[in-house]
């Protein structure tokens, strides 16, 4: 759906859908949509009659009937001729109001970000009206109504040629979201470097060697590890060369690291290194390659060039930072 924004010029009477460069009001954005009101409709069949029920009985507005959205219940305060009081003259004022708070626990706290909604009838579609860039409101014991007292300008409310009241009769609604806090986070420390903290795995008989090994795991930064190896590549690659891959043992931990993977030269001194930017290893999603296309990667392609001696194949992972990451409600 695409929506087309504008703002209503400060005292303009006759302009109600101006082009997006007009200034206004600042603080208030509107948008045209087709979809209606996700929670609320408030269908008004007589709009005068409702302005004299409200003057006979000394009332400045008329509150609608409780409504329930977003786990919280809530009503619509709508005055007819304006709110006065909070500068709202000349003007259709509306307001969104949580009930029901003696059921909330003592020191409550609501953070909303809400819409109204006009019906255009001549365009069949829904003037939306929101804080701009939808700034949350914070309902509290002492703060339990916000909205906008200047939601439309009275005039051009009811010039019927503009759609929102057409044969007396006018829709407004409202949606509400409640923006909660999940309670839970994450806390990234300081990284802590691992000097000298190496972990050497001698793999023997290589060469006879034909599916995956697995190393036993080992200890590093506190963490339980296990690099596996496939001998003739990772099954789904089309080469079939070596493979390595590194796994954290320990699925229920979530841990960031910068690490390096050497392949010993054993004859020449030429070691194979490839190294590593931060990778996260968290729950099942825990493992990571760290050998897998030699034949980019240098000289351990051929591993007749000093990488074999006595059929085994010397392999050392290092952990230079990790970061163990703190989760926290």
């Amino acid at each position: 759906m695409e929506e087309v924004k504008f703002e209503l010029n400060r005292g303009q009477d006759k302009c109600y859908h101006p082009n997006p460069e007009d200034s206004g009001l600042l603080d208030i954005a509107r948008t045209l949509r087709d979809i209606p009101p996700a929670h609320y409709i408030l269908k008004v069949d007589s709009f005068s009659f409702l302005v004299q029920l409200l003057e006979k009985a000394g009332r400045k507005r008329y509150e609608s009937d409780v409504f329930e959205a977003s786990g919280h219940k809530w009503k619509l305060c709508l005055y007819p001729n304006g709110d006065q009081e909070r500068g709202g003259k000349g003007h259709i004022s509306l307001y969104l109001t949580i009930t029901n708070t003696e059921a909330l626990p003592l020191g409550w706290e609501v953070n909303v970000s809400f819409k109204f909604l006009v019906f255009d009838q001549t365009r069949d579609k829904y003037l939306t009206i929101r804080d701009i860039n939808e700034k949350p409101r914070r309902y509290h014991a002492m703060k339990t109504e916000w909205g906008f007292s200047k939601l439309l300008p009275l005039p051009g409310f009811n010039d019927p040629t503009n759609g929102y009241l057409v044969g007396d009769k006018c829709v407004f609604g409202a949606e509400v979201f409640v923006i909660k806090y999940s309670g839970a986070g994450e806390l990234l420390p300081q990284p802590k470097y691992l000097a000298g903290q190496v972990h050497t795995w001698n793999i023997s008989n290589f060469s006879r060697l034909t599916s995956s090994v697995p190393a036993s795991s080992f200890t590093l930064g506190d963490c339980k590890w296990r690099l596996e190896l496939y001998p003739k590549g990772y099954p789904v690659d089309e080469h079939n060369d070596l493979a390595i891959g590194i796994r954290l043992a320990d699925t229920t931990s979530t841990v960031r690291a910068t690490y390096k993977l050497t392949i010993k030269n054993q004859a020449h001194g030429e070691d194979a290194t490839v190294t590593a930017l931060v990778s996260c290893f968290s729950g099942t999603s825990s493992f990571w390659w760290l050998w897998r296309n030699p034949q980019n990667l240098g000289p351990a392609t051929d591993l007749s060039k000093g990488f074999l001696v006595r059929d085994t194949l010397v392999v050392k992972f290092e952990i230079t930072h990790i970061f163990a990451v703190k989760r926290f409600a």
